[in-house]
C-alpha cells in the first residue's frame, strides 16, 4: 500500500488509489473510484461508486462525491461543499440509470458549503465562492458567486482578481502572469 488511510477510513475492493494520496478519519471510499496521487481526503468523505479524481485533488471535511463526478488535477473541494447527481430525485421513483456527469476542470476550486447542481461543469481554475449554488456552466477562469450562482469577474490560476486594462489584458497580483479577456472568454498569455 502507497497511500495512507487512517484506521477509520473504509476503502471498498476494487478502487485505484495513487501513491502518497492520505484518506483521513471516518473517510468512505466505494468500488470503482480512482483516485489521482497525491490526493488528500478529509474527515467524513464520502467517494461514491465510479468517480474519478485526478493528481492532487484536495477534498475538505464533510464532501460527499456522488456517482458522475469526475475531477480533474489540481482540483480543490471545500469544507461541506455538495455535488448532486440526479435533477429531480424522489425517494419512491429509483433513477440510478440517469445520473448526470459533473466535470470539474483542471484547477478549479469549490469554496465552503457550495452547491454544485449536477450536469453543470466547472472550467479550468473557476473559483466557487462559499454557498454560491451552480445552476449552470462555469467559464475557464471565472469566478463565481450567490444563490442562484452569477460570473462577477474573472480570476488567475492563483486565484486572485483579475482586472482588465483597455487592452483587455490583465496581469495576476501574485504571480505576474498575464492574461487575456476575448469573446467573453480568458486565456493565459
Amino acid at each position: 500500500m502507497d497511500y495512507f488511510a487512517h484506521p477509520t477510513a473504509v476503502i471498498d475492493e476494487g478502487c485505484d488509489i495513487g501513491k502518497d494520496t492520505k484518506i483521513w478519519h471516518f473517510t468512505h471510499v466505494m468500488p470503482k473510484c480512482t483516485l489521482g496521487e497525491k490526493c488528500n481526503l478529509g474527515q467524513n468523505v464520502v467517494v461514491s461508486p465510479q468517480v474519478v479524481l485526478g493528481r492532487n485533488v484536495k477534498v475538505q471535511n464533510n464532501v460527499s462525491i456522488y456517482t458522475g463526478v469526475i475531477c480533474e488535477d489540481d482540483v480543490f473541494l471545500g469544507p461541506s461543499m455538495v455535488f448532486t447527481n440526479v435533477i429531480n430525485p424522489r425517494s419512491a421513483v429509483i433513477r440510478r440509470d440517469e445520473y448526470k456527469e459533473t466535470l470539474v476542470k483542471q484547477g478549479a476550486s469549490i469554496g465552503a458549503n457550495a452547491t454544485i447542481v449536477c450536469g453543470n461543469p466547472i472550467g479550468k481554475f473557476a473559483l466557487i465562492g462559499a454557498g454560491a449554488v451552480v445552476t449552470k456552466e462555469v467559464k475557464n477562469y471565472a469566478l463565481v458567486v450567490g444563490n442562484p450562482g452569477r460570473q462577477i469577474g474573472w480570476v488567475s490560476e492563483y486565484g486572485h482578481r483579475l482586472n482588465f486594462d483597455e487592452n483587455n489584458e490583465a496581469t495576476c497580483s501574485e504571480s505576474g502572469e498575464k492574461y487575456r479577456l476575448n469573446n467573453e472568454n480568458v486565456t493565459k498569455l
